[in-house]
């Protein structure tokens, strides 16, 4: 087996589609000029279940999703400032939906991937991230979620 069929096979039926892109910026007001240079419309925001950090989201045009998420406190100690901190504004990670994040985490495992913050305790967005270390440096979440 090869080891494309391999990937193929580990995640056939977990998979639904790529849902975003996240972009950390310490401004979302001041980065939006972004999403006008891309052409994005508005589809929702708010603040992260633990109000550490505020995310917004944009339709991309023809197909995808942007998304900025900044601290809701600047000096925080929380992971996106130290994130800020450590790497500067820029690409976070992006977002695969799901149709069972267990099923996601353990075929993430079997192919050998180190997968941590594990949180499937809401029942309408539960997650799971693959670890840069082990994913050629990008932060890859799975998110299971309700379609709205």
């Amino acid at each position: 087996m090869t080891g494309a069929e391999s990937l193929h096979d580990g995640i056939l039926g977990v998979i639904d589609r790529f849902d975003h892109v996240s972009i950390a910026v310490r401004d979302i007001d001041i980065a939006q000029t972004l999403v006008d240079l891309l052409g994005g419309s508005h589809i929702g925001g708010g603040y992260s279940h633990a109000a550490d950090f505020r995310w917004i989201q944009f339709d991309l045009p023809g197909q995808g999703r942007l998304e900025l998420i900044s601290p809701a406190v600047e000096d925080g100690d929380n992971f996106l400032n130290r994130f800020l901190v450590e790497h500067g504004e820029g690409l976070h990670h992006l977002t695969f939906k799901v149709t069972n994040i267990e099923a996601a985490v353990e075929k993430a495992k079997e192919l050998g991937f180190t997968v941590v913050g594990f949180d499937a305790s809401k029942a309408d967005w539960k997650e799971a991230f693959v670890h840069p270390a082990s994913s050629h440096g990008v932060l890859i979440q799975f998110a299971e979620f309700p379609e709205k």
